[in-house]
């Protein structure tokens, strides 16, 4: 057989090679084996379908897995539709994960520890306090600046968060709104005792017809690791209102574990927060300077876990019941899905909506001989410094030194000591933070 011939002969047997691969199999009724089609094994590509079918599928499969709700089926009874993140599905990092840029606006982000060219060739570098003060963004200043600017939101996104609304707040409630403006997308039927606006504008909150009183305060100006730095906040007192809302104010905030911290104080006992938000596009074009990095730079599902961690992380265990909803319409474009999902989605339709809500802890009041270690957690739910994982290993051990005292005289001088415990940690962690190892510092502190 010539080369030629040889060549021609292998050509073909590669092509029946391949079009065999992509040609459908036929069961053989009558041997229970397989075999081909002559009409199909003509062909070298088996119909789209036959390809894409199956990888359709499997996405769709996946991004159902990613909307099953990590609850108990029996903790979704009693609450509002939409649960997807449980009360016992968190999970957190032992210390506070986020450093201070990770809550910096674009504009704050890129001026830092940037010198002019000249005063890099001469040596002399700018003051980084002078430079940081001059590009700090001003709350108060921008939302003044962009108050005709309305959120709009869409009719059906606005439903879903007043029928949210509407299955936790009752008529009589006193109720503490943070960033307020001229509509809190409250049920149109609920009749509130009292309803306080906590805003930039104050225009936009007299507007709101809900507000019975407001104030302009900046929730971004705060006294680091104790809560909002304002007279006026103060005054509204602790112990005070049935429920804290904030809707669509977490993207915008450069203290956020303070704000919680401050609604924390401000909740009755048993009392709710209720926390909604949009997808990270949904309003990008009308307020993009005011985002912080961490919307940026996270997904919607991603939002959900670092806003649990703002109550986790201002709080503890002051918090109870904490879990997360997607009460996003049907409809909803979402930062998360495939593009095969995106494809059947108008551009213009409603964005995705998400709530992340814990109700206040009952301070423990008196001490229980039995339960030494349930009255010290209480206390130490809102003391500063020190981080979560400082108060289990601290919690255990003045249980043991508060068994261990003989008077009671000598127990009631131990227990009114607990104030000063933040500020023999800050001590330890000036003397050398490397000297005294974590491990360390807690007997010391003790």
């Amino acid at each position: 057989m010539t080369l030629s011939k040889r060549f021609s002969v292998a050509l073909v047997a590669c092509i029946s090679a391949s079009t065999h691969a992509f040609s459908p199999a036929i069961i053989s009724r009558g041997m229970g084996t397989t075999a081909e089609s002559s009409d199909t094994a003509l062909h070298a590509f088996a119909p789209p379908t036959l390809i894409i079918g199956p990888m359709i599928r499997r996405m769709k499969e996946e991004q159902e897995k990613k909307k099953m709700p990590m609850a108990a089926a029996n903790e979704a009874k009693n609450e509002a539709p939409g649960l997807r993140v449980g009360a016992n599905a968190w999970k957190w990092p032992p210390v506070w994960p986020y450093d201070s840029n990770f809550f910096k606006r674009r504009s704050e982000m890129n001026a830092k520890n940037q010198a002019a060219p000249l005063n890099m060739l001469t040596g002399q570098m700018p003051s980084p306090d002078a430079a940081e003060d001059e590009n700090e963004f001003n709350s108060l200043k921008y939302w003044e600046e962009n108050s005709s600017i309305k959120t709009d939101l869409d009719p059906k996104v606005a439903e879903k968060i007043k029928k949210h609304y509407s299955f936790y707040l009752r008529d009589g409630m006193s109720v503490l709104e943070l960033g307020a403006a001229e509509e809190s997308y409250l049920p149109d039927d609920l009749k509130l005792s009292r309803h306080v606006g906590v805003g930039a504008v104050k225009k936009q909150m007299e507007e709101n017809p809900s507000i019975t009183e407001s104030y302009v305060i900046d929730l971004n100006d705060v006294v680091v690791d104790e809560g909002i730095k304002s007279v006026e906040f103060s005054n509204l007192g602790n112990d005070t209102f049935d429920a804290v809302i904030m809707a669509n104010t977490i993207d915008f905030l450069n203290n956020p574990r303070e704000v919680f911290k401050s609604a924390w104080r401000a909740l009755k006992p048993g009392g709710i927060m209720i926390v909604p938000f949009l997808s990270k596009d949904a309003y990008v074009e009308k307020f993009d300077e005011a985002f912080t990095k961490q919307w940026r730079d996270m997904t919607d599902d991603q939002h959900m876990w670092v806003c649990g961690s703002f109550f986790q992380f201002s709080a503890g265990e002051g918090w109870e019941g904490l879990k997360g909803f997607d009460i996003s319409p049907e409809e909803a474009k979402k930062d998360d899905e495939n593009v095969l999902s995106k494809l059947g989605k108008k551009d213009n339709g409603p964005c995705g909506a998400y709530v992340v809500q814990a109700r206040k802890n009952y301070l423990v009041e008196e001490v229980d001989e039995d339960d030494v270690e349930g009255f010290i957690k209480s206390k130490m739910w809102m003391l500063p410094t020190l981080e979560d994982r400082d108060k289990k290993l601290v919690v255990p051990r003045l249980a043991r030194a508060y068994d261990a005292l003989q008077t009671e005289e000598a127990k009631k001088k131990m227990l009114q000591h607990f104030d000063a415990l933040p500020k023999i940690y800050s001590s330890l962690i000036r003397m050398d933070q490397f000297a005294f190892t974590f491990s360390m510092q807690a007997p010391l502190a003790c």
